[in-house]
């Protein structure tokens, strides 16, 4: 049994959760002792990752989510309204998985459009549709977009996905103005190329260009980046909004 620290019941979804990042984050967020809502669009994938947080104490629960689908991400906000007070969102879902390779004049007008659907245009749907159960318990509120650096870095052969996760870079920035005199901070943080199921089809060369140019060469593992969002849902954040924290070992630096 894993001890919690007292949250007041308080819930955190995060989207994507079923598997590598998201479900390291969820964990961390469960833990943290967090209700945590796993959005995931993968209904196996989603199921086994309740069930394995559950088995570890945790109070995690699975909710079917296409961030990609007004109509499915309706349903999410009709599901978490009564679990009572919703604190903190983190958009995690997004396409990444056998994305890169193509130089940007070789992407298909298809492929940029899904994955513009699914990485920028989600979150902002998600937010906007939790949004008033994150204002309606008059208290503080949290809001954390997973982004990447290769949008700091302009990743070659990636445009499309560069430029979907230049846009959650953006839109964080735009909601944190709009949102931080209703007690809501919105930060994103940008991972580096992270060993887990979303990166297995990610070429070597891409691999060794990371370890080569990192300040900490070892490879990026998906715990590294659980504290720095851990951080950002906690109350030691609640003056930082707008920011965007690179996690990926020194391999960018701004």
């Amino acid at each position: 049994m894993t001890e919690q620290r007292s949250t007041g019941g308080r819930t955190v979804v995060v989207t994507g959760a079923g598997r590598g990042l998201g479900l390291a984050m969820a964990r961390r967020a469960g833990q943290d002792g967090f209700r945590v809502v796993l959005a995931e669009v993968d209904e196996e994938r989603g199921r086994a990752a309740e069930a394995l947080l559950r088995a570890e104490g945790l109070d995690a629960r699975f909710a079917h989510c296409d961030v990609a689908d007004p109509a499915s991400v309706g349903r999410l906000a009709d599901l978490t309204a009564p679990l009572g007070p919703l604190y903190g969102l983190v958009n995690n879902a997004a396409l990444a998985n056998g994305v890169g390779g193509k130089e940007f004049q070789d992407i298909d007008v298809e492929a940029w459009d899904r994955l513009m659907t699914v990485n920028a245009r989600g979150p902002w749907l998600v937010s906007r549709a939790l949004l008033p159960q994150l204002l309606a318990h008059g208290g503080p509120g949290r809001i954390v977009n997973l982004a990447s650096d290769a949008a700091l870095y302009g990743s070659p052969r990636l445009a499309h996905y560069v430029a979907s996760k230049g846009a959650v870079i953006a839109l964080t920035r735009a909601m944190a103005r709009e949102l931080g005199d209703k007690g809501i901070t919105v930060n994103a943080v940008a991972p580096g190329l992270t060993e887990c199921e979303a990166t297995e089809t990610v070429p070597a060369e891409r691999h060794d260009l990371y370890r080569v140019n990192r300040a900490i060469s070892r490879p990026q593992q998906p715990d590294d980046l659980t504290g720095t969002v851990a951080f950002l849902l906690g109350e030691e954040s609640r003056y930082l909004t707008g920011q965007v924290i690179a996690v990926n070992g020194g391999f960018t630096m701004h």
